[in-house]
């Protein structure tokens, strides 16, 4: 096969025991800070468009792949599509996120159990009642995971959405003018125990049922919609590391 578009690699780029688990990243410097900093032999295998996607080993000398996912789901939708054509069968998702709830606080993780998801991508995957819901052992993982670590955690339903200002009720924009069916809708979801907002995992998650394989997501917390709109950038280091630590453990589980 050759080089898949998007992602800019092929299988056989991935070597003779090819990696089964990817951890996917909106952000590529996260992704490289993945690679750089809890992977050995470090292969780059594509920064095209952005997309950067790194060969790497685990301690337990298990190969995976730390790739980049893009911002929102249509990028997520074909970066995924193309790492399960290559071999991807298990997918964890580290992003950022806003807690909507007043006990879900800056620095902390969510582990999503499955999303309310409003996204287009999802929609040309499956329907919209079609379940966006995480594979279940992964996220039990992930949950063992972080207990283990020390790390404060929330276990729950993320919103995904595909705007980061209008879709997450932010004002404070460039179009300060909501919609009327956007406004008010952050309250409730807080009613409906919805922890936190982000951008891919309920498309991440239907994916995962309908290709059959395994979907997770974590997200550090880097901003509490109860008090702001504002991300709190001095909260978003540790958050992304502790999401990172807790993702790595459960990779030596799954890879």
């Amino acid at each position: 096969m050759a080089d898949l578009y998007h992602i800019g690699f092929g299988p056989e780029d991935l070597g003779d025991a090819p990696p089964t688990l990817a951890i996917l990243s909106g952000d590529p410097h996260r992704a490289a800070l993945i690679a750089q900093t809890k992977l050995s032999r470090v292969k780059t295998l594509s920064e095209n468009r952005g997309l950067n996607s790194y060969l790497g080993f685990l301690p337990n000398g298990r190969p995976i792949l730390s790739a980049t996912s893009g911002m929102g789901a249509p990028s997520l939708s074909i970066v995924v599509n193309e790492l399960v054509q290559v071999g991807i069968r298990t997918i964890i998702r580290v992003g950022t996120s806003g807690s909507i709830q007043e006990g879900v606080r800056p620095g902390s993780v969510v582990i999503s159990k499955a999303a309310l998801c409003r996204q287009g991508a999802a929609n040309d995957i499956a329907p919209p009642e079609y379940p966006a819901s995480a594979d279940p052992f992964l996220t039990v993982a992930l949950v063992e995971a972080a207990k283990r670590l020390g790390i404060d955690y929330a276990l729950g339903v993320t919103a995904s959405v595909d705007t980061f200002y209008e879709g997450q009720e932010r004002t404070g924009s460039a179009n300060p003018h909501l919609l009327r069916s956007l406004q008010g809708i952050t309250e409730e979801y807080r009613h409906l125990n919805i922890l936190n907002y982000e951008m891919e995992a309920g498309t991440l998650f239907k994916m995962g049922n309908v290709y059959g394989f395994a979907a997770a997501c974590i997200c550090g917390i880097i901003a509490q919609r109860t008090r702001a709109e504002q991300v709190i950038l001095e909260a978003k280091d540790q958050a992304v590391q502790r999401a990172i630590d807790v993702t790595m453990v459960v990779a030596e589980e799954f890879a």
